[in-house]
């Protein structure tokens, strides 16, 4: 059995961060992160875009800004995996015999998971999904150009995905239940828009309907009548969190199944934080509990978590975004992400733009720029004031 001050399920950005803030806060006694998917914790945003291209290999991708970043920081990254956690007597016992853990701390950062639809077929070889390096890598080498990709399911994934393998030189047909990507995220100007770079990059697409079938050669039945033959199939339907180890631990989930934690991302086990893709965090300035699944707020919770492990006054009071590219265009992104009443879009030529999200007060609750960074800014200052929207 190992004991440590802290230890940290996840390998993702929320873990690496959460490991990293605690020493930062000065806090001592032995760290364990418990990195399962059995590589260092390492950037995930190129994995849809550079690496599936082929611009980009796995060695640039560790957050560890240099070989010894860990053990500088004394920190024992591990490949175990977790298999239950047991806060009454702080402890986590881990998969294939390989021990016990005591813990003084523990973070969960567990993630989410991707969803595999209910759809006949959708376990078929051929058929990939796309959250892990292993995952990119395997989907990037079968795609080889000329190969043709269908690509379920038209979120940021799904979108920069599309695109990516576009510039691989695959033949794309994205379908998608939507009538426009992100429509009811973003609105329907804003869907337009990335409908058009879509189909600028030459990517064929199929909206308002759904994949029904996806026979043994990967011909796909769609709910329009239509088939489609692809080579291979990516399914981009998006995530789930990943909380089983809390569940069956006893902590309490919110409504959407995701594990409930307070500003300092404290869950109601004590010792028991979590951050990242998996929690339901309460937000300091929003007031209320939010749900995000965004590369940088998992590192801005990892740091809450690590901090509040350590002993300091930390709160969640960041606005949540995010950046996507999809081809060679990106948008900035900054909301509290539970809605919007209207959308005003403002075009400033050239291509750039901005939309204006406000609720049925006329407050600003977010923003989304395309080549106009001084409106992000402003936006993300506006959402954290309560302010009106422009």
């Amino acid at each position: 059995m190992s004991t440590c001050a802290l230890l940290v399920v996840g390998g993702g950005p929320a873990g690496h961060s959460a490991a990293t803030a605690y020493r930062a806060a000065d806090g001592t006694g032995a760290v364990i992160l418990l990195a399962g998917e059995g590589r260092a914790p390492y950037e995930r945003p190129p994995l849809s875009k550079e690496l599936l291209r082929g611009k980009l290999e796995p060695e640039a991708l560790p957050l560890a800004e240099h070989p010894a970043y860990y053990d500088e920081r004394e920190i024992t990254v591990r490949h175990d995996i977790a298999r239950s956690l047991h806060p009454e007597d702080r402890r986590v016992s881990l998969a294939d015999g390989a021990g016990e853990i005591t813990y003084d701390h523990c973070i969960l950062a567990t993630g989410a998971q991707p969803v595999r639809p209910p759809i006949p077929g959708a376990d078929r070889d051929g058929v990939h999904l796309l959250r892990t390096v292993t995952d990119a890598l395997a989907l990037r080498a079968a795609a080889a150009p000329a190969k043709h990709v269908l690509v379920l399911g038209s979120g940021f994934i799904g979108c920069e995905a599309a695109a990516s393998l576009r510039l691989r030189g695959c033949a794309v047909t994205l379908v998608s239940q939507e009538p426009a990507p992100q429509a009811q995220r973003l609105g329907d100007e804003v869907a337009a828009r990335l409908a058009r770079w879509l189909a600028e990059a030459g990517v064929e697409t199929q909206y308002g309907c759904e994949l029904t079938v996806i026979d043994p050669d990967l011909r796909a039945q769609v709910s329009d009548g239509s088939t489609v033959d692809a080579d291979l199939i990516l399914l981009a339907g998006g995530v789930a969190p990943d909380t089983t180890l809390a569940r069956e631990a006893g902590l309490t989930l919110a409504d959407g199944g995701e594990i409930a934690v307070d500003t300092a991302m404290r869950t109601s086990a004590p010792g028991v934080l979590a951050c990242g893709d998996c929690c339901h965090a309460e937000h300091a300035i929003a007031g209320r509990p939010l749900h995000v699944e965004h590369w940088g707020d998992a590192l801005a919770q990892g740091e809450i978590a690590g901090a509040s492990a350590a002993g300091r006054e930390a709160v969640w009071d960041t606005v949540p975004g995010f950046w996507s590219t999809i081809g060679t265009d990106t948008i900035k992104y900054a909301a509290w992400g539970d809605g919007y009443k209207t959308t005003h879009l403002v075009d400033h030529g050239g291509g750039a733009f901005t939309a204006w999200y406000a609720d049925a007060q006329g407050r600003c609750v977010g923003v989304l720029t395309h080549d106009r960074d001084p409106d992000y800014e402003t936006g993300q200052r506006l959402i954290a004031q309560g302010a009106s929207a422009p």
